[in-house]
């Protein structure tokens, strides 16, 4: 006989291929879906449906966002003088859950890496130095709040040579995250700190 039945044995495997989901883990899922009513479940499917088919990215900062414009940018609570520049949408989550920040953003959509095949044309990187020299208000400051990888700091080399001839204060986000740390595993303490003690790049 066959355990567990197929039906099941297939949901472990899907749950299992989600980031920090084992199989022991997927299991206990899957067994504790089955146990809900129907509603439950119908409800998870259809928001994962609909986060699929419905979600966006913010035309000004590339943030996932429910239409073309985000929250953020559209907030008038928020300093537009200033832009935080971050390798992806977790990165700004774990900013904004410090509480520490209120300027805007730039998600990159990853770091240029050499040995994975990403270069500067694969970033939106030219998005973000049109968005200094263009933007009203003033961009006064640009933070550099990237993993402080060896990609990290390559990217970080590359956006500060291209904002050289611009009229902008650089800045990275203090070393208080561990090198060769991902970001958005860092704890909110740590980044906070991060964040308000920023070091002038060069």
């Amino acid at each position: 006989m066959n355990f567990p039945p197929k039906l099941v044995e297939n949901a472990i495997e899907e749950m299992a291929k989600l980031p920090g989901i084992g199989k022991k883990t997927a299991l206990r899922l899957v067994l504790h879906l089955l146990k809900q009513n129907e509603t439950t479940t119908t409800h998870l499917t259809e928001a994962l449906n609909d986060l699929r088919q419905g979600i966006q990215y913010c035309n000004t900062c590339h943030v996932i966002a429910d239409g073309p414009d985000c929250g953020l940018c559209g907030s008038p609570k928020r300093d537009l003088s200033k832009i935080c520049v971050v390798q992806d949408t977790p990165d700004v989550i774990a900013i904004e859950n410090t509480a520490q920040y209120r300027g805007m953003y730039h998600v990159l959509g990853g770091i240029i890496s050499p040995m994975g095949g990403i270069g500067p044309g694969d970033l939106f990187i030219d998005s973000l130095i049109n968005r200094v020299k263009s933007s009203e208000p003033k961009i006064e400051e640009v933070i550099l709040a990237l993993s402080p990888t060896m990609d990290g700091d390559t990217t970080a080399f590359y956006i500060t040579k291209r904002l050289k001839e611009q009229e902008v204060k650089i800045t990275a986000i203090a070393r208080g995250i561990p090198i060769g740390g991902e970001l958005e595993y860092a704890d909110e303490v740590t980044l906070g700190r991060s964040i308000m003690t920023r070091t002038s790049y060069e």
